[in-house]
């Protein structure tokens, strides 16, 4: 069944956490990090820092060579199998022959979730595609498409939502106008969210608390809590509050490039 709204979101306990791949290349060192429950988490860094590597281990799809996760005290194999967690990558990846509905409904009986028609109705009006429940990804733009891809993430009501790079595909209008309608929807809902992103405005508009990461190999540089009003506009990264904060993680980007040291190669 899927989960009720009444279900606690999850926190996320990211212990000595640390990821090397094969041949020895240092992806993650240790990290011991929170993510709170029902807030909205994001993390930048420089391209191949180890961002979308961190949020992939939460999410169960990669092994971390040292360390442990807990999704709300259950390791991440345990919350997928009971369709704890969603994730969401910058290709929607919709079935090509298969409707909206019929991509939804398909992630729905995956996770042996049953929900009502009426609900898949709801929430695809929800994410701005009334009217598009029978159209095939062909159809659509691809900010329907990616709209059509959070549906999917969220029709199982998950506690722990991963988004990497969910809007990175788009245009700058179309990734705006996402950024306004989509986050309210997980935010209405409570639920914790974990968001790999390569915009900094975005970042700072979008979440309740930034994390800045190095260069390869990821070690936390800073922790930015985000204190602006909500809801967020699309104003509110032309604010001062929000300026303020911008300029802090470029400067903690900029850190964390210059003192990031050499990867340790395996022996």
């Amino acid at each position: 069944m899927a989960p009720e709204d009444t279900t606690p979101p999850p926190k996320v306990v990211c212990t000595a956490l640390a990821k090397t791949f094969g041949g020895g290349t240092e992806a993650v060192r240790p990290i011991d990090l929170t993510f709170a429950a029902g807030r909205t988490t994001a993390l930048v860094g420089p391209s191949g820092c180890g961002k979308s590597t961190l949020l992939r281990m939460i999410a169960g799809l990669e092994p971390p060579s040292a360390g442990t996760i807990e999704i709300g005290g259950a390791p991440p194999a345990e919350t997928r199998r009971r369709a704890g967690l969603s994730m969401a990558f910058q290709d929607p990846s919709l079935l090509p022959w298969r409707s909206v509905r019929g991509n939804i409904e398909l992630a729905l009986r995956l996770a042996r979730c049953r929900v009502a028609q009426s609900e898949i109705e709801q929430l695809i009006a929800l994410v701005g595609l009334d009217g598009f429940a029978d159209t095939r990804p062909a159809e659509l733009s691809g900010g329907m498409r990616q709209r059509a891809a959070m549906a999917r993430a969220l029709a199982t009501r998950p506690g722990l939502l991963l988004l990497d790079e969910p809007f990175g595909a788009v245009d700058e209008l179309t990734r705006s106008q996402l950024a306004q309608d989509l986050p309210r929807i997980w935010q209405a809902r409570g639920t914790t969210t974990i968001l790999v992103t390569h915009s900094v405005s975005e970042a700072v508009c979008l979440s309740d608390r930034v994390i800045v990461l190095s260069a390869r190999p990821a070690e936390i540089v800073d922790d930015i809590r985000i204190d602006l009003d909500r809801p967020r506009l699309e104003t509110t990264a032309r604010s001062d509050a929000a300026a303020l904060l911008i300029d802090r993680v470029f400067a903690a980007l900029a850190s964390g490039m210059a003192a990031a040291r050499p990867p340790v190669a395996a022996q």
